[in-house]
């Protein structure tokens, strides 16, 4: 046999396999192709509003009435931000909302995260039962009032403890945990029972390292939940104004605006900044990006664990 009869089959095999890896290279490009222009929409769709509001904020307030602003300022101006941290209690509101989230994302943390680990275990026999009821707060709730009266009977009103005892635990993070938790392989809590470990020392030192990825998906659910919450000051603690939260404050400015034609408002301007106003909606977007940007600084650190987390937290059982 000739090397001319061996090579042509050869040759016609490797130009039929050439035309199928082009084949291939071009659905990928076009895939690639529809597929990024349909994420960079997507996201031109979430960043626009931001951007719009931002310009707003960053606008004069009477101009920003005529509307038509879009993602730059049509008259630069802080008149907007001046009104806003030229408030008095601002900055004692600020470092209360700090504390309050930092101490709540904790007990929450803490408490939520044992129990989860309690109701994973195959050993407790009543860990059916426990999590259905925790499974039903999800859908029946007392209600605004019976609430309101818990909290006054245990005498927690006008206290700090309002803000974090009644969020020590969460029945959507309890789900989510302790499906995280039933996925760590039983070997592992096997062999530290083994070498003579405890319930408590297993949970902290093996079960608590290995949850990262969803204590940080958990995390960044309460933080942002407490963070942007003001009914809880309105509610319990409006007669203190030491444990005003940041939040509260900037909706009573809002309210006073709105509701009183910003009179109040609009007096504070021309004192501080030569007859300059603000109106509402140059206000309320102002008061919309003070109130974000925190929480904006706080996610690019717990991306990485928010994506892994939220996914194994919620498929694996």
């Amino acid at each position: 046999m000739s090397l001319t009869t061996v090579a042509k089959p050869l040759a016609r095999r490797a130009s039929r396999g050439g035309s199928r890896r082009r084949k291939r290279t071009v659905e990928q490009i076009i895939f690639t192709t529809l597929n990024t222009t349909f994420l960079l929409a997507l996201a031109a769709l979430m960043i626009y509003p931001l951007l719009n509001t931002l310009a707003i904020s960053l606008n004069d307030g009477n101009d920003a009435v005529r509307g038509g602003i879009g993602i730059w300022p049509r008259v630069f101006s802080l008149q907007n931000y001046n009104v806003v941290f030229n408030m008095t209690t601002i900055y004692q509101a600020f470092f209360m909302s700090v504390l309050k989230t930092v101490v709540v994302v904790a007990t929450n943390l803490f408490f939520t995260s044992m129990l989860a680990y309690v109701l994973s275990r195959n050993e407790f026999i009543f860990r059916r039962s426990i999590t259905l009821i925790f499974v039903l707060t999800l859908y029946f709730d007392a209600g605004l009032i019976p609430n309101y009266l818990l909290i006054r009977d245990l005498g927690m009103l006008n206290s700090f403890q309002a803000y974090w005892v009644p969020t020590i635990i969460s029945a959507f993070n309890l789900i989510v945990l302790r499906t995280y938790m039933k996925s760590i392989p039983d070997e592992i809590i096997e062999s530290a029972r083994t070498d003579g470990a405890g319930d408590f020392r297993m949970w902290w030192q093996i079960v608590m390292p290995l949850c990262k990825p969803a204590l940080a998906v958990v995390g960044l659910f309460v933080a942002v939940g407490s963070w942007n919450s003001w009914l809880d000051t309105l509610l319990y603690n409006s007669g203190d104004q030491a444990l005003s939260t940041l939040q509260y404050e900037l909706q009573k400015l809002l309210a006073s605006s709105m509701n009183a034609g910003m009179n109040s408002v609009a007096a504070t301007g021309n004192a501080q900044s030569g007859g300059q106003v603000t109106t509402p909606i140059a206000l309320r977007s102002t008061i919309t990006m003070v109130a974000a940007v925190p929480i904006l600084f706080v996610y690019p650190f717990l991306q990485k664990h928010f994506v892994s987390g939220l996914v194994i937290g919620s498929v694996k059982g």
